[in-house]
């Protein structure tokens, strides 16, 4: 009645563990990286020179994404939306503190 469901993955070779570990790994510490230096400057905590900074850790999370899903064997679909996902990590607080920005614009006025 139920038959058995065989799936093929490709195996991780046992070289590409560490490698894998650690840029998901750095994926996560870039990610905090970016959000928190980027943050900081939104509130004039440190100086607007150091948003590069911000931007440079994000290009880092991204090549760490990559590199990851190209170590694993994702697929193409798979790393087209991985993609997406860090070009939406990328927004989401310029969206989020443009709308935090106009929200107390209209309530102060």
């Amino acid at each position: 009645m139920f038959s058995e469901v065989i799936r093929v993955r490709p195996e991780i070779a046992l070289d590409d563990f560490l490698p894998i570990f650690l840029s998901s790994s750095f994926v996560l510490v870039f990610g905090v990286l970016f959000v928190g230096v980027y943050t900081l400057v939104k509130m004039k905590l440190i100086k607007g020179y150091l948003m590069p900074l911000a931007y440079l850790f994000w290009g880092l999370q991204a090549y760490c994404m990559y590199f990851m899903a190209v170590t694993i064997q994702v697929g193409p679909v798979l790393e087209k939306i991985l993609m997406i996902a860090m070009l939406a990590y990328l927004t989401l607080p310029h969206l989020y503190y443009y709308l935090n920005q106009k929200a107390d614009e209209k309530y102060e006025n």
